[in-house]
């Protein structure tokens, strides 16, 4: 018999009481999703969904953002009237 050992995490309640619902509808326990997912990534060495990254983050958005705070700093930037949204 393999033995196995425990993995704790945590969630906001209505997330949790959600994936329960969604597992129980599939016919699984949490525990045999969780270890269905667990397994996958084991198998996979990867996460089995795409995960992104926000946008404003990107490699190219800092490189602009560090750019133009350089050229505000250098004084090469013009004035203009704030835009109230």
């Amino acid at each position: 018999m393999t033995t196995s050992v425990p993995i704790t995490m945590r969630a906001e309640p209505s997330v949790k009481a959600c994936f329960e619902q969604i597992c129980a509808d599939i016919g699984l326990s949490v525990n045999a999703a969780l270890n269905i997912f667990v397994r996958r990534v084991v198998r996979d060495r990867k996460i089995p969904f795409e995960l992104s990254a926000d946008r404003f983050f990107s490699e190219s958005n800092m490189r602009h953002l560090r750019a133009s705070a350089e050229a505000a700093r250098a004084g090469r930037v013009k004035e203009h009237e704030l835009i109230e949204v």
